[in-house]
């Protein structure tokens, strides 16, 4: 009888550890492949973590509430039958793209372990401890026999849900290699790798007798981290725009009942400041990227990132993925569908994964204009303000007026590390200018 392990799952890009709100199995159940198995808490999102095998739950390792790193094993399950193949079948299955995203658990052997040599389990321990995708034991044993180290490996391009590398991906790597046309690249899922930094000296407050102390709890803590970490590792800096939006504004009054009645949808700003994003993302690959070292990882797609805020006063950041490709009604769809789900905690963690792009809606709580954190791994954020009516000057053929329009500032911060200030600013006022333009008799 073998052993797997089950180790906590990577959840999204920023997460590096979750907390155990519950388990679903006692030591000595019998599970099957996708029973649930424990449910994990982050800042992001809520999940129940499946097992990817069957077997008997033989040991687990932390107790609810524990906080768990990332890649640390929480349970072992005894299985009968050939590792390899079993995990391998269960990896392909997961990444049919007919099959809904589905959080999963990396899985670990030791049967294969214990016959090999110690340089061998080396490596094994190195994947398990250091490895930012899933990786079946087939393909790991693979890369054991061919010499493949875990930093080649997550250069490696995967075919599977979420780029994760399946036998075929290897061996076609191994191949090119031995002919000279493989060139590594960086893997879409590795995380940015950023410096450990010295914490500054913890100042206490003074506590007099009509202070209350309340205690963070484990979201705010999460948050905390986060925002610190961020901008320890970016050096921020914030370009601001004021942008005319009457066009889009009397737009709106005129066609959002017409929207929601043909539709079924509520048409907000937000899908219109997305749609406005993704092209301007389209013209300054630049700013949707993000940083590995030395390295600026261009992305592809404009994976457009909204913060939505929970009811109990936390943001979460669902992603509305490839949204230069999706037309106002796609992105409204796509939009109302992650808020709705954000805000009931029905989102699976894939959702809020591959974002290159954050958007925070400061107008929303009537605020004019603010300087947002960047969301690593992420190279820029844009704040959006609420939109006034102010007078303003207007040129006319008999001369200049005052008139009353539509206004809202825009405010980027980005990292200057990447984006230096004429691109900063040229972005953001690019943004500006396709709201300004916008088509006042634009059809629904």
């Amino acid at each position: 009888m073998s052993e797997f392990k089950i180790l906590m799952p990577k959840l999204g890009e920023s997460v590096q550890e979750a907390t155990i709100t519950k388990w679903f199995v006692k030591e000595g159940d019998t599970i099957e492949e996708d029973d649930p198995v424990f449910e994990v808490a982050t800042d992001k999102v809520d999940s129940e973590i499946p097992s990817p095998v069957d077997g008997v739950i033989s040991k687990i390792l932390f107790q609810e509430d524990a906080l768990v790193p990332v890649g640390e094993v929480v349970a072992i399950v005894k299985i009968d039958g050939d590792v390899d193949d079993t995990t391998e079948d269960a990896a392909q299955a997961t990444d049919k793209e007919t099959e809904a995203p589905a959080p999963t658990s990396e899985v670990e052997t030791e049967a294969k372990a214990e016959e090999s040599q110690p340089a061998e389990s080396a490596k094994s321990a190195s994947v398990k401890t250091t490895a930012t995708r899933f990786y079946s034991p087939l393909v790991k044993s693979i890369a054991e026999k061919e010499n493949i180290s875990l930093e080649e490996l997550e250069t490696i391009q995967g075919s599977g849900q979420n780029g994760r590398v399946q036998k075929n991906d290897l061996l076609k790597y191994l191949e090119d290699k031995k002919s000279g046309k493989a060139q590594p690249e960086i893997a879409t899922t590795a995380s940015t790798s950023e410096e450990v930094k010295p914490s500054a000296p913890k100042i206490s407050p003074s506590i007099g007798a009509n202070e209350q102390i309340i205690e963070m709890d484990r979201v705010r803590k999460l948050i905390a981290d986060h925002m610190v970490r961020s901008k320890q590792t970016s050096p921020h800096v914030t370009s601001v725009v004021e942008v005319d939006v009457t066009n889009l504004v009397l737009w709106r009054k005129k066609v959002k009942d017409q929207f929601q009645e043909k539709y079924g949808e509520k048409i907000t700003f937000m899908p219109v400041f997305t749609e406005a994003v993704a092209k301007a993302l389209m013209e300054f690959p630049i700013v949707n990227s993000s940083v590995d070292g030395d390295k600026i990882i261009l992305h592809k797609s404009a994976n457009v990132a909204i913060a939505v805020a929970k009811p109990d006063g936390n943001l979460v950041v669902p992603v509305i993925k490839e949204a230069e490709q999706k037309n106002l009604l796609g992105i409204t769809k796509n939009l109302n569908e992650l808020a709705e789900g954000a805000r009931n905690n029905k989102l699976k963690p894939d959702a809020y994964q591959g974002g290159t792009f954050t958007i925070t809606n400061f107008g929303s709580f009537r605020n004019v204009i603010g300087t947002p954190i960047i969301n690593q791994p992420q190279v820029a954020i844009l704040a959006t303000g609420t939109i006034e009516k102010k007078p303003a000057v207007m040129e006319t053929p008999t001369g200049d007026v005052i008139v009353v329009r539509h206004k809202m500032f825009l405010s980027l911060s980005y990292d200057h590390r990447i984006i230096d200030g004429a691109m900063g600013g040229a972005f953001v006022r690019r943004i500006g200018d396709i709201l300004e333009a916008f088509d006042i008799n634009r059809e629904i």
